[in-house]
Formats: C-alpha cells, structure tokens, sequence
C-alpha cells in the first residue's frame, strides 16, 4: 500500500491487489515506528495520522522480584515529535493509507483479488494471475511485479526463490485483556513477565491489554489440548494482577497463533519482479520492526524505481540497486534479534532461565545511554528512508474555527 502510493504520485499507474474483502484482521503489524510516522510526515499526512485512534508507546520495563521494573528502552528520551511508537489496529492504517492513495489518478486498489501466479514471456516476468472470490481467473499485465504477499508469499514460491530461515525458538499467541476503569490514563509501555518455558508480553492500549503468550515452537496442539481454563491457568500464574480477568479469554478462538519465522532471500528479485517486505525477510515480532522494516523498502523501491517505471523499463539492474540499499539494514535487524533468541528467549523456552539476565538489567540500571540507544534503533533502525521528493506534500493547514 505504501509502496503504491508513493508510486502513484510520481505519476506511475499502480494497481494493488489484497486476496480478502476488507482489512479486518487482528493483532497484524500493530507497531507503527517512529521512521514510518516521519515517512508520513514528509508525506504531508501527518495531521490525518494522528487524528486516527491510537495509543502510544513510550517505555519497555523489565519485572524484577522484590524490586521496581527497571526501565531497558525509554522512547520519551528521544526528539519529539518522534519520541513514542503508535499502536493500532493495522486495518484502520491500510484503510488510511488507501484513502490517501485513492487520490491519485493512476492508483487502483482491487479486494478479493488473490495472486495465483506470474505471466512469463521471453525470460522476464510481465504480470500475475488471479483468482476472484466466484472463482474467476484473470491475468493482469504489468512492467513490475512487487511481491508483498508476506511470510508464505505465492509469488515468491512460483519465481523460484527460497529463503534461507534461521531458528526461532517461540511462537506467539495473541490476545487481548480489558483494562479496569481504575487502570486508565497515560499509557505505560511493555511489560513481560516469564515463567520456565513461556513467558508473556502485555502492550498498554487505551482500554485493553494487547497480550502475547510466548511458548516453545510445537507447543501449539499442546495448548489447545488442554483447553481454554488450562491457557487461562497459564496466563494468571504469569500475571496475578490480571488473574480477576482471564475469563474474557471466552475460547481457544480468541487466541491468534503466529508462526514465528526469521528468514530472508539471497536474491530479492528475478527479471520482472522485486520481493520485498517479509515476502524478502520475515522478521521475530521482537521489537514489532517487521511492519516498520516492509515500509522502509517501500520508500527506498519508489525512490529507486519510479524513474525507470515512468520509462516503460525496469532492468535488473534497478531492482538489485534496491535489494543492495536494504540488505544491510535487513541484516543488522535481524542479526539482532537472533542475539535477543540466544541471550533471552532461547534458555527461557528451554526452561534454563526464568528471568532477564542479571547483566543486562545491570548495565540498563548503570549505563544510562542504554536506555536511548536501543529505542533509538527500534524506533528509527539503522538506516531510515526519507519520503521520495516527487512524493512529498506540505501538510494542508488547519482551517479557521467559526
């Protein structure tokens, strides 16, 4: 979505295709960083983002027993405007996105449209196949294919690319809680609580807890086996303080299991399409950089790519200038979260360890520098994109009250 919008306002005709009927989905890239609020800034929509319901996140703290949380990532010590990260729902931030896109003559965005496969002709790739809810099949020709189909991407299958993965030890279950009328008011931040085996991350919304359950990979027939008392037993030996609440777990189907993935592609690209995204790089939810990583790949494909799109010819020489600006960053993020795997969720999952290792909470007490350097590389990464100059609008101003 992002991708064509920025597109489209460098004069370029893009259609977009989404396999479902609206955006209604849960619990899918709620994190919106600080890059991709900047990004929106130079977009000149940063007044309509803001206006849409959201809560902040400004702080990651750490239990420890007897004592105070010790705070690891502070993000209110970072510049405003750009000092929080924004939790919504994903469907209210594509909707917007689309709204935004909409404007431009030459965006088209087609629901319930579902990519199939590519059209070949002579060595390159110059469309897809779809499919339509009633079953109609159709191909849509195209100067550029960009797969953005995610983690299972069907396009990245059928071009003949495999992404090498690297071991996760956790899934993910989310949920959500209510917050009491007595717990309302600033939002606090993250706050995980761990037991041998699994451990359990509460985000503060405006009137719920967004909650994920972290346990061992297989361990998912396991849960459901025991049932909705046996995940609610889980959850309040974890929290206690939200104990009086797991009843609003009313069944297994209010849990949303993701199968965490790591992985990427050697080559993002073959003649005629680009992968991008978790299509070109699933991410671990840890530090919810995944969303925030696919738009920075955005912004960097449109800077790189209008140009020979608006020429009728893109070459893939174009397409590797893009994979070669966003391999790095892709690296170094998930080099990191690989070292987060092996220093904190790896022995939790086995049930080595039940709490943040002593070190770390050590040199997040002593080194206060600690606390602004790593929400400065969740929240902005280690290299932002800026918004395309062609892409750019001055924010309209505010009109006078009558």
């Amino acid at each position: 979505m992002m991708l064509g919008l920025l597109l489209a306002r460098a004069g370029v005709r893009v259609t977009v295709l989404e396999k479902h009927a609206d955006f209604l989905r849960d619990f899918r890239g709620d994190t919106v960083h600080p890059s991709t609020i900047r990004l929106i800034d130079e977009l000149g929509l940063g007044q309509e983002f803001r206006r849409l319901p959201q809560s902040r996140l400004k702080n990651v703290a750490f239990p420890v027993p007897g004592g105070p949380p010790v705070t690891m990532g502070d993000f209110d010590a970072l510049p405003p405007p750009y000092n929080y990260i924004a939790m919504m729902p994903q469907w209210d931030f594509l909707n917007f996105l689309g709204a935004a896109a909409a404007e431009e003559p030459g965006f088209t965005l087609l629901m319930s449209h579902t990519a199939t496969g590519l059209v070949r002709n002579g060595g390159r790739v110059r469309g897809i196949r779809f499919r339509t809810p009633d079953g109609t099949q159709g191909e849509l020709l195209a100067d550029l294919v960009v797969a953005t189909d995610g983690r299972h991407s069907v396009l990245r299958t059928e071009a003949g690319l495999a992404p090498k993965e690297f071991p996760v030890p956790f899934d993910t279950w989310w949920f959500r809680l209510p917050r009491n009328p007595s717990e309302a008011g600033e939002v606090a931040g993250l706050v995980p609580a761990f037991g041998p085996g699994e451990a359990l991350l509460a985000l503060f919304r405006n009137d719920y807890y967004q909650m994920g359950y972290l346990a061992a990979k297989g361990t998912d027939a396991r849960i459901r086996a025991e049932g909705v008392e046996g995940f609610r037993r889980r959850v309040a030996a974890l929290r206690p303080d939200l104990a009086d609440r797991v009843d609003a777990i009313r069944s297994l189907d209010d849990l949303h299991w993701l199968d965490v993935r790591l992985n990427r592609l050697h080559r993002w690209y073959i003649n005629g399409m680009l992968c991008i995204g978790d299509a070109a790089h699933a991410m671990s939810p840890a530090g919810g950089v995944g969303i925030n990583l696919a738009i920075q790949d955005a912004a960097a494909a449109a800077e790189s790519l209008a140009p020979a799109l608006l020429r009728g010819h893109v070459t893939t020489a174009d397409l590797k200038k893009v994979e070669r600006r966003r391999r790095l960053p892709t690296v170094i993020v998930q080099t990191a979260q690989r070292v987060m795997q092996r220093a904190i969720f790896g022995p939790i999952m086995s049930g080595k360890r039940t709490k943040v290792p002593a070190a770390a909470l050590f040199v997040a007490r002593r080194v206060p520098a600690v606390r602004t350097i790593i929400p400065r590389f969740i929240a902005f990464g280690p290299r932002p994109e800026h918004a395309p100059a062609f892409a750019r609008r001055a924010e309209p101003r505010p009109q006078p009250q009558p």
